[in-house]
């Protein structure tokens, strides 16, 4: 079970133990980045294996960071993905990894039977040797060094000093000039990230953040923050008045100087696409451009685009027809079938809703279309008598599978055929290892089915007793049909 507390003010602290040996090279796994994007974000985290466990919501759905080891221990990591997975699967949310780290990815891929890899150029950080920023040293650096001397020659009374709390005021008119500025570029990105650099001004002190402030006639007209994580850096802030030539290279040389000297590397974050920015990170000559893949598993489920129909003996396995939706609603709105299906439609409706004849339909097939699940109505010639479907679909190969029929139906092995079928298919075509079944306590007809279908009793605890058919079972029932 996976326990999610947003990421504010009050619970950021949480995350430090975590961040501050992180050997990743990813600027993501840091406390200004976490408390800068939070709004965007909406971040939350859980802690199991000791390991962070960090879930963030955009483009519509939840994302989860490849989880991180407090002690940079890879099998701790590995069960806290595995939790994940069960997370996903029993709140019915997709599987969805982002900011994974490059030497997990393999691994992650293995995993999977199908999955999609992706690693965006914008989101991409830049890391540098630190001693090249100090230095500025080579022909390479020919550019930065120049820039750095006319600095010194134009404001010979430069100074470049550590940040104390007595200078946040102007700390903060400094970034009101330079916003005004930046504002013109009406970059929505950008303004959100400007947001949040006011933000951490009042938390650098207290997230213990290195911040320098750089000085031309006693005027603040540059300033870095950054963030010691494992063997790097991160800077999450590199702010300067454009009108103070070679301002950009000496605050990047400058802070380096001050605060990066227990340090082997710097991360100077991502481009987002600037392509400007980009131009401008390049220039200073990144050892790596740190990759953060996103990793996306794909379920049997969610390659479909329309329901199987299966035959056996005596029944039909297909999606449910029109003309037999007040059929299917007598079935669906049964309060009997509802209390053994361990699902009421009633709990998600106002108290004053009536269903109408198609209402039950319409949902089951919405549920296949958001690939949460796989109904099949069961036929007896063209007479719908119950349904069966698979669902809660995981990302190890696995699903569960559910039968109700009729009342009037129920004591002719119906429920056994159909199950039957239907893990036959699973494990056939749809490439499962595990289908697993379970009924309430007091529901011991359903148990009898399970076992007629071949599944077999794996345990139980006060509410239900649990069941699973594999495919090695599958296989060797087949072999034994084949034998006989």
């Amino acid at each position: 079970m996976l326990n999610f507390t947003d990421i504010n003010k009050e619970a950021i602290g949480q995350l430090a133990p975590f961040f501050a040996g992180q050997c990743t090279h990813l600027s993501d796994y840091s406390l200004g980045y976490q408390f800068m994007w939070r709004k965007y974000l909406a971040p939350a985290f859980a802690v199991a294996e000791d390991c962070l466990i960090i879930r963030e919501h955009y483009a519509g759905g939840d994302w989860f960071r490849y989880p991180l080891s407090r002690t940079g221990d890879m099998e701790a990591e590995r069960r806290a993905v595995a939790l994940i997975e069960r997370c996903c699967r029993d709140h019915e949310v997709r599987l969805r990894f982002s900011g994974v780290k490059a030497d997990a990815v393999p691994w992650l891929t293995l995993r999977y039977s199908d999955v999609s890899v992706t690693n965006t150029r914008r989101w991409r950080d830049y890391l540098y040797e630190t001693e090249s920023f100090r230095t500025f040293a080579g022909g390479k650096y020919a550019g930065q060094r120049n820039h750095v001397n006319k600095f010194k020659k134009m404001y010979p009374d430069w100074s470049f000093e550590g940040y104390m709390p007595a200078r946040e005021a102007e700390l903060v008119a400094f970034l009101k000039e330079y916003e005004a500025a930046q504002r013109a570029k009406a970059d929505e990105l950008a303004d959100e990230e400007m947001n949040e650099v006011y933000g951490l001004v009042p938390m650098i002190v207290p997230f213990g953040l290195r911040c320098g402030l750089l000085r031309a006639g006693g005027k603040i007209v540059a300033c870095a923050v950054g963030e010691r994580c494992g063997d790097m850096l991160v800077v999450h802030v590199e702010k300067a008045l454009r009108g103070y030539e070679g301002v950009y290279p000496m605050v990047a040389q400058q802070f380096a100087l001050a605060f990066a000297g227990d340090v082997t590397y710097l991360n100077r974050m991502d481009d987002a696409g600037d392509m400007g920015l980009r131009k401008s990170k390049l220039q200073y000559l990144p050892c790596e451009v740190v990759g953060k893949y996103a990793v996306t598993p794909r379920r049997p489920i969610d390659t479909l685009s329309e329901l199987p129909e299966l035959t056996t003996q005596r029944l039909t396995l297909r999606a449910v027809h029109e003309e037999d939706a007040a059929v299917y609603a007598r079935l669906a709105g049964d309060g009997v079938r509802n209390r053994w299906w361990g699902y009421d439609w009633r709990a998600d409706v106002a108290a004053d809703f009536v269903p109408t004849a198609d209402w039950f339909l319409s949902g089951a097939r919405e549920l296949f279309a958001k690939k949460m699940e796989m109904p099949l109505g069961i036929y007896r010639g063209d007479v719908l008598i119950g349904e069966t479907t698979l669902h809660r679909f995981g990302y190890t190969a696995e699903a569960e599978i559910g039968v109700r029929l009729l009342p009037e139906y129920e004591g002719s092995g119906y429920a056994a055929e159909a199950l039957a079928a239907y893990m036959a298919y699973a494990f056939s075509k749809l490439e499962l290892e595990r289908v697993e079944a379970k009924h309430f306590q007091e529901n011991a007809r359903s148990g009898r089915s399970l076992q007629l279908a071949g599944m077999k009793k794996t345990g139980e605890d006060e509410a239900f007793v649990y069941y699973e058919k594999t495919a090695k079972m599958r296989s060797e029932e087949h072999t034994s049909e084949l034998q006989s």
